[in-house]
């Protein structure tokens, strides 16, 4: 009686988690104004226009230009930017965060720094980008927004990309110890083989600014350092994991990503996204560490495909969109296996737009008897995309993260540039959440004709 009982459990409850994360009820959006209805309408419709999206650089440059810096900003903001930008004061940030936490939802601060190669910028500017990481820390956890808040880190806000290159070279020539760069942190001039003198110490002062924010964070705030490009990635994951050692002794505070459509690496050696995984987890067992892990499918496709052909390398990203599938999936399986065993020394974030994915994932968690709501495993969507996937999640009690970065009009719009073109393909393809916009619009203006509210 025991074993049928189970077998009809096993069997039903795929099929209840199915329909309960169909994705496809449009009062997922009822807790919308009509303005802001309106407004992702608006956006969403222009974002299905490939030359409008390819080129929105230029674009937003001409604007600029023809409209004044004012009259740009007066444009932008309460169009792109409130789509997609928190705000750029504390309050303005508040009163953002305060209604997704009533939504359920949960705010990844996100401070729009990055560089790439070309852009360093010197010690101060550096300096500078720390401070405003460090005030990212403390918003996150003297607000109430979140019981277990994130933000996220770009290390090339602290670290000139040029030498995130070099040191990918390097590692790929001969390991580096990572106990060297946590006594680095620390403050000891150490030599590093390979760096000159100048660059060895603009790494320790890079190093000492990564400290102070982890010191920062420690116990209080979940930094997920992003992944960027491929010819500096492995350079900026050495990094990663020497903070990781450092500071996840007791819990993953530092998080690194992992991005799902590469298969090769700098070096054109085979590298695929699992095998840097499993190799995170066997070095975080043997270093003696926990694990935080952000999943992503990746968003510098044409970039890095680009460059490749340019220099004559092997094409880095996956031949199709169901490759990377598979190495998304693949990639969750052994996080999920792995928390399911240990999951005080494990943690992932499922950051995709992707529904098959999002519903992959519950149903595994499902399977393997990881709670919803118990810490290990949680979802992420950028602010102001995929919200019938991310309000439905947060409806059924899962832990539901939204991307936020936060600053003015001219600090946030190189990066809604980036963010436009690297998510292009998903900006051009969310004909479904236009469609459940669209019919929640009808429903209010229907109800609206016949006097209801």
């Amino acid at each position: 009686m025991g074993t049928t009982t189970s077998r009809t459990v096993a069997v039903k409850q795929p099929d209840l988690l199915s329909a309960t994360l169909a994705f496809e009820d449009p009062k997922a959006f009822r807790v919308k104004s009509m303005g802001e209805l309106l407004r992702a309408l608006g956006i969403f419709r222009l974002c299905s226009f490939p030359v409008l999206v390819n080129n929105c650089a230029k674009l937003m440059s001409i604007a600029r230009t023809l409209l004044g810096r004012r009259g740009f900003s007066l444009l932008l903001r309460p169009t792109v930017y409130a789509q997609f930008v928190a705000g750029e004061n504390e309050s303005e940030i508040s009163q953002s965060m305060e209604k997704m936490s009533l939504l359920g939802l949960r705010p990844m601060l996100a401070v729009p720094i990055e560089e790439d190669l070309g852009e360093s910028t010197g010690e101060k500017r550096y300096n500078d980008n720390m401070e405003a990481m460090l005030e990212c820390v403390r918003m996150s956890h003297s607000n109430t927004w979140s019981k277990d808040p994130m933000m996220q880190l770009k290390i090339t806000a602290l670290l000139s990309p040029e030498l995130c290159v070099k040191l990918t070279k390097l590692i790929a020539q001969q390991p580096y110890d990572l106990n060297l760069l946590i006594r680095a942190m620390d403050g000891e001039p150490i030599n590093f083989p390979g760096l000159d003198e100048s660059e060895v110490a603009h790494f320790l002062c890079s190093l000492q600014r990564l400290n102070k924010i982890g010191e920062a964070s420690v116990n209080k705030v979940r930094v997920l350092v992003d992944a960027e490009y491929t010819y500096m990635n492995p350079g900026m994951s050495l990094v990663t994991m020497a903070m990781m050692k450092k500071f996840n002794k007791d819990g993953a505070w530092i998080w690194n990503t992992y991005q799902c459509y590469l298969k090769a690496n700098i070096i054109n050696s085979p590298f695929e996204a699992r095998s840097l995984l499993l190799e995170a987890l066997r070095l975080s067992k043997n270093e003696g560490f926990c694990l935080g892990v952000k999943l992503v499918r990746g968003a510098y496709m044409d970039k890095e495909r680009k460059l490749a052909e340019k220099e004559g390398r092997v094409d880095p990203i996956h031949r199709c969109w169901e490759d990377t599938n598979d190495s998304y999936n693949g990639c969750l399986d052994v996080m999920l296996e792995a928390i399911s065993q240990k999951p005080e020394c494990h943690r992932i974030i499922v950051a995709s737009h992707n529904e098959e994915s999002v519903r992959r994932a519950a149903k595994r968690m499902e399977e393997l008897g990881i709670d919803r709501d118990g810490g290990s495993v949680c979802f992420g969507q950028l602010l102001g995309m995929c919200d019938h996937v991310s309000l439905t999640l947060a409806k059924e009690g899962y832990a539901v993260y939204k991307s936020v970065p936060y600053g003015s009009v001219d600090d946030t719009l190189p990066y809604l540039v980036r963010r436009a073109q690297e998510n292009r393909t998903v900006l051009q393809g969310i004909r479904k959440e236009r469609d459940l916009l669209r019919q929640e619009l009808s429903r209010r203006l229907r109800l609206n004709l016949r006097g209801g509210s």
